[in-house]
């Protein structure tokens, strides 16, 4: 379970990146989160991830108040969350075997453990084929594959996706999409970062809305009345741009990186 009580986040020179968050994820649910750049998505979840921790409030994972973890405890706890990325992050060095069974070997797993596990999850993913390439040889949706076999493969209770569609195309989305609610429907939790209006609306599952750092609303049924279309909608008009705009995605909301927002 994933619960904000009370939350904000004050950065140097008096920014709130968050204010006043009061959430909860429960066990087992699949769950978006939304909102232009800016709006607190990246702040949110490095605060689950204990990156940073909460200028006021609570923060609590699986029952732990992150605040009042130490910080020889923070690496045990990151074991805990699956972590995908819209840009992969795979050791470039290393075929797929080896990087789905580095997140093995950082743990300290016994070699026999990791004979049987990695063989496992490439199965699941459905890349067994692929298991000597290297990541240069594979395309965008199998190297994505790659990356959430090595974040499944601890058995972590939470997956954390950010973007993880953003840089594949329709089928390869549609794909990890089915491939991340099976991971769900086996009982780990998923919250995914998106600014893709499609996938939000094709998926019909819980939809957080942030804005200016404050949830703004909280669809837990997203097809009733179509409320997410309706928030796309009025950001487009706000922002007054063309779908066309290559910086902008089908919502007209702007494309950045982590790095570019809170």
């Amino acid at each position: 379970m994933i619960e904000f009580k009370n939350v904000s986040k004050l950065y140097r020179k008096g920014v709130r990146a968050v204010r006043n968050i009061n959430l909860k994820v429960d066990d087992g649910e699949f769950v978006f989160l939304t909102g232009k750049s800016g709006a607190g998505k990246s702040t949110l979840l490095k605060l689950i991830t204990r990156e940073l921790t909460a200028s006021d409030g609570e923060v609590i994972v699986n029952g732990r108040d992150l605040k009042r973890l130490k910080d020889r405890e923070i690496p045990k706890y990151r074991r805990e969350l699956g972590i995908v990325f819209q840009d992969f992050r795979l050791l470039n060095d290393r075929n797929v075997y080896e990087n789905i069974a580095f997140a093995q070997r950082v743990i300290g797993a016994p070699l026999s453990e990791i004979r049987k596990n990695v063989p496992m999850m490439m199965q699941l993913t459905g890349i067994s084929s692929k298991y000597k390439s290297m990541p240069d040889q594979l395309s965008g949706g199998e190297q994505q594959r790659v990356a959430i076999a090595r974040a499944l493969i601890n058995r972590p209770s939470v997956i954390l996706a950010d973007e993880p569609t953003g840089n594949l195309d329709e089928k390869n989305s549609e794909e990890i999409m089915r491939l991340l609610t099976e991971i769900n429907n086996m009982g780990t939790t998923v919250l995914i970062i998106t600014h893709s209006r499609q996938l939000v609306e094709s998926m019909k599952k819980r939809v957080i809305v942030m804005d200016k750092g404050t949830i703004v609303d909280d669809y837990i049924d997203p097809s009733a009345n179509k409320p997410v279309s309706a928030f796309f909608e009025s950001e487009t008009k706000k922002r007054g741009r063309s779908r066309k705009n290559p910086e902008f995605n089908g919502a007209g909301l702007k494309i950045v990186t982590d790095e570019d927002e809170w």
